[in-house]
């Protein structure tokens, strides 16, 4: 008797089995961490302990953890929007530069303006640029079918070298003694910032993006829209759904909220544009979306303890000489073994009769 193997799609994935998932794709990903750092020839125990006080130990640390969480959870947000309508935004790195680049121009331009004007003219131009951005794909998957995966990741690394052409160029600041640094904003270009940390209202901005989702998903007739077109799009075009619409107005906002990241980084924590203001936050941001099952609420959490993990790699990377890419080893392990995960519970494999 001979026997094949045979890939089916489970009718009803398993929720528990999926939340499971998540768990089991952190704990793997630590342990492949620590045999990384084995093998760069550290103590995992300590290495890991140094992690979590250098991003939980104090209130400083905490307060970084809170800077590098604002721009995760502004994209995580963004790119969430976009997978609930199974549309592969990742391009938010991209977006996020690009905000970072319109929102300088603007303060660049007018840095007479009183605060009350220009911080709101920043913002909306930042929204604008990363909108802009995504809506270039947006275009040609809608009216061409061209696949956005290709698309949003090729215009990622057009963004970036756009950034590095002005700062490097035309916006390089004469007093800067040639560092590839635009001109310091004026204080009116400045989010502020709470206390004596470095964390500023970025956070506010993040919080209520979260909360405006959740409402537009769950309470409007456009959230229901989003996810109907994102479980069956043959289905939503049948019930009369405008599916090009959905796709541009998806995709706006989904970079906008990107474009805002960057906003928020030139403006409340580099108070100028530079080359490499971003550690690839676009990029975590995809991660952070598919742990957090698009859940907005669970966003900013994710977000935050990313942010820690981020903080950390610079810790281990200070005080135990391991390289930073440690931090981003883990995260991409997390990543792996999340999207394994979902494979394994979305289908299973069969022997059957041939």
């Amino acid at each position: 008797m001979k026997y094949s193997i045979r890939i089916e799609e489970r009718l009803y994935p398993s929720k528990i089995a999926s939340y499971l998932n998540i768990f089991l794709s952190i704990i793997f990903a630590l342990i492949f961490g620590a045999i990384i750092i084995l093998i760069a020839g550290a103590n995992p125990i300590k290495s890991y302990q140094a992690i979590f006080m250098g991003a939980f130990g104090s209130r400083y640390s905490l307060s970084e953890t809170l800077v590098k969480a604002i721009p995760l959870i502004l994209c995580g947000i963004g790119v969430a929007i976009a997978f609930k309508m199974i549309l592969w935004n990742i391009g938010a790195e991209g977006q996020l530069h690009i905000g970072a680049f319109t929102a300088s121009w603007v303060a660049l331009t007018f840095p007479h303006l009183p605060i009350y004007i220009l911080l709101p003219l920043m913002i909306l131009a930042g929204f604008i640029g990363g909108a802009f951005w995504a809506l270039i794909p947006a275009i040609l998957k809608a009216a061409l079918k061209v696949n956005e995966i290709i698309t949003t990741l090729l215009m990622n690394y057009i963004a970036i070298l756009w950034v590095y052409y002005f700062v490097y160029g035309p916006w390089r600041d004469p007093k800067g003694y040639g560092f590839p640094l635009s001109a310091p904003f004026s204080a009116s270009a400045q989010l502020p910032r709470f206390g004596n940390s470095r964390v500023h209202l970025g956070l506010i901005l993040g919080i209520l993006a979260a909360i405006i989702l959740f409402f537009v998903l769950k309470r409007t007739k456009w959230g229901y829209e989003i996810k109907v077109i994102g479980e069956n799009p043959e289905a939503a075009k049948y019930a009369g759904m405008n599916i090009f619409k959905n796709i541009i107005i998806v995709m706006i906002i989904s970079g906008g909220l990107a474009g805002l990241a960057g906003m928020c980084e030139v403006s409340g924590i580099t108070r100028r544009l530079q080359p490499a203001i971003s550690p690839g936050y676009g990029y975590t941001a995809i991660i952070i979306a598919w742990l957090s099952k698009l859940n907005p609420w669970v966003i900013i959490l994710v977000s935050f303890l990313f942010g820690g993990l981020l903080v950390g790699g610079d810790q281990i990377q200070m005080t135990m000489g391991l390289p930073l890419a440690i931090a981003h080893i883990i995260q991409g392990a997390i990543l792996f073994f999340i999207l394994g995960g979902e494979i394994l519970n979305k289908y299973k494999v069969r022997l059957v009769k041939s």
